[in-house]
């Protein structure tokens, strides 16, 4: 129940309105029974024709208990909904801040479309909580006590009678009903999680599945898992028909007590004949509270798989801990790294191995290598996406984590080749990195990267859409916009990882040549696997499985046999292809 409580957490801002939203469907049920009872009161004495004036009283009870009915309810889901949906909005922000300082590290074992679903589908699961799970038992417990009180001081066997339909519809069966939903409630969440990411994950990749024609293997594995979901939807519904019905034969038998008890006391004079019709059609009306209980442990059931499944992802907790006071950020910070060694959970080793280096404020640092040398991972570790495990990274002469991860961040600037284009405008992804930018600084950084005219070619200029992921343009377009968007950051180092990746070579230079005249003050390291303009670098690491191999000047590197001579000629001589020839090819020098 610890879920539950959590979530009942959430409502203590809403304390006020949720008493009222009870007292007012307290309020409706009263109405209703008053409604029912007063008119069946109504037809029993117009049988023995009495004088219209000894009917009056009844007859404005029944225009004011129809009438307050239904203002009551009107009230009462007025006030409840409005309070669900700001509950709803709370969950949502709540959800949201929680996730963001768990990504990347915490967020890497779940798939996309699983994600997806936890925060909208499961979010949503929780909208009714309080109007079909928290509200309604209150409801029926004040309710039935009302009701079992008067009926109990006519007779106290009648009263025990009502008491007993109540609580056996108001809490065995929804007992019951919770105790058989669970496993379906449970299966039902996963199989919607599983249908979410394998949808998610086709609509991602369909230009690929068409590509290797296999649409119809995917679309028959959605089939499957839709097949899933609605069959585990079916029996949930079945269950809750099933219970529905139970509940409504006993409230007819609970009908039949109250006639039969009712009758012997009018044969005996203890009660007018009249009130027979009173209590049957009362009793039947009274539940009408207890009515939405079965509903309501169905639905707890999947609040509850919702709730779990949205705190097991939160619980896990951020990679990264916040500092409890975090160190004000140094002005023209050193960076320096010391013995770093790192390993990715599950992973087969280090990554990196013993890394040291010093970058002082305004230098610049290249490192090279082949794929998998650990070189992204650096990044990683110096924007505080992932703990450092052994060694040490300090900023300013004190360890990074000293510092708040999110100031840690806005002093640096990332130029990544798989930097994320959001699914808005052409400004909205340049202001990402500065959002109090004017329009000519956003018109500034795309000259500088060689964007202006193209920009001014587009249909709506700035204001227009890119498209998901960046759909609408190149990717030499992307990489250049992801350069124009870090040069607007006001940043003191520079974070380039293959900022160069999917340009040609002339855009390749002139991209180059602008990176290497505005960030000339500030400190950068450039990760890449094209040795271009490496004369510009202050010193050249070169990792190899994880450690450094080599470090130097280009020229110093050069001059020497190793690893990075061998890339360096690579990269100077053109690979010529002849047909009929090995595929292999052949090298001309």
């Amino acid at each position: 129940m610890r879920a539950v409580a959590r979530l009942l957490g959430f409502l203590r801002p809403f304390w006020r309105e949720v008493l009222l939203a009870i007292a007012l469907g307290v309020a409706a049920v009263a109405s209703g029974i008053g409604l029912l009872g007063l008119s069946a009161d109504i037809i029993a004495r117009a049988a023995l024709r009495p004088s219209i004036a000894e009917l009056q009283v009844a007859i404005v009870g029944v225009r004011f208990f129809g009438l307050s009915r239904a203002v009551f309810r009107y009230l009462e889901r007025l006030v409840s909904h409005s309070v669900n949906f700001r509950l709803l909005a709370q969950l949502r922000a709540w959800f949201f801040q929680k996730l963001e300082p768990l990504a990347p590290a915490r967020l890497q074992g779940y798939q996309s479309g699983d994600l997806l679903s936890r925060s909208i589908r499961d979010v949503e699961t929780l909208e009714d909580f309080y109007v079909r799970v928290v509200s309604p038992p209150l409801v029926a417990l004040v309710t039935g006590l009302g009701v079992s009180l008067y009926f109990g001081q006519y007779a106290p066997l009648l009263g025990t009678a009502v008491a007993a339909g109540l609580f056996i519809a108001g809490a065995v069966l929804p007992a019951v009903s919770r105790r058989v939903s669970r496993p379906l409630a449970d299966g039902l969440a996963a199989s919607r999680a599983r249908l979410n990411a394998a949808l998610v994950e086709g609509l991602q990749g369909l230009s690929d599945l068409a590509a290797w024609g296999q649409e119809q293997a995917f679309l028959q594995r959605a089939e499957r898992l839709d097949e899933d979901y609605l069959r585990r939807r079916a029996r949930l519904d079945w269950t809750a028909a099933a219970f529905n019905a139970l509940g409504l034969l006993v409230s007819l038998l609970t009908m039949l007590a109250v006639l039969w008890i009712t009758a012997p006391l009018v044969r005996a004079g203890e009660v007018p004949g009249h009130q027979l019709a009173v209590f049957v059609v009362a009793a039947l009306a009274s539940f009408e509270s207890v009515s939405p209980l079965a509903l309501a442990a169905q639905q707890l059931e999947k609040s509850l798989e919702a709730a779990r499944r949205l705190f097991e992802l939160v619980d896990a907790g951020p990679e990264v801990a916040e500092p409890a006071s975090p160190a004000e950020l140094p002005v023209l910070p050193r960076l320096s790294v010391k013995g770093l060694c790192f390993a990715y959970p599950g992973g087969a080793g280090d990554v990196l191995r013993d890394l040291s280096f010093d970058l002082p404020y305004g230098k610049k640092l290249a490192i090279v290598g082949p794929s998998g040398a650990g070189k992204s991972t650096l990044f990683h570790l110096l924007v505080r996406f992932w703990e450092v495990q052994y060694g040490e990274i300090r900023l300013g002469g004190r360890p990074v984590q000293a510092y708040s991860p999110a100031s840690l961040r806005r002093m640096m600037a990332v130029i990544s080749q798989n930097g994320y284009i959001f699914n808005g405008t052409l400004r909205y992804n340049l202001l990402l990195a500065d959002p109090g930018a004017d329009e000519d600084r956003l018109w500034d950084a795309l000259a500088l990267t060689g964007l202006q005219e193209w920009a001014r070619n587009l249909p709506e200029g700035l204001d227009t859409w890119l498209g998901e992921h960046g759909a609408q343009i190149s990717g030499g377009e992307r990489q250049r916009l992801l350069a124009a968007r870090a040069l607007l950051q006001k940043a003191d180092l520079y974070l380039l990882d293959e900022p160069t990746a999917n340009l040609d070579v002339n855009t390749e230079r002139d991209l180059v040549q602008v990176l290497t005249r505005t960030l000339a003050p500030y400190s950068v390291i450039w990760v890449t696997h094209r040795l271009v303009s490496m004369d510009w670098m202050d010193e050249i690491l070169v990792l190899e499985g994880g450690q450094v191999v080599q470090r130097g000047t280009h020229a110093e590197l050069l001059a020497r046999e190793g690893l990075y001579r061998r890339l360096w000629q690579a990269q100077q001589r053109p690979v010529l292809f002849v047909p009929g020839a090995d595929m292999a090819g052949s090298e001309a020098g």
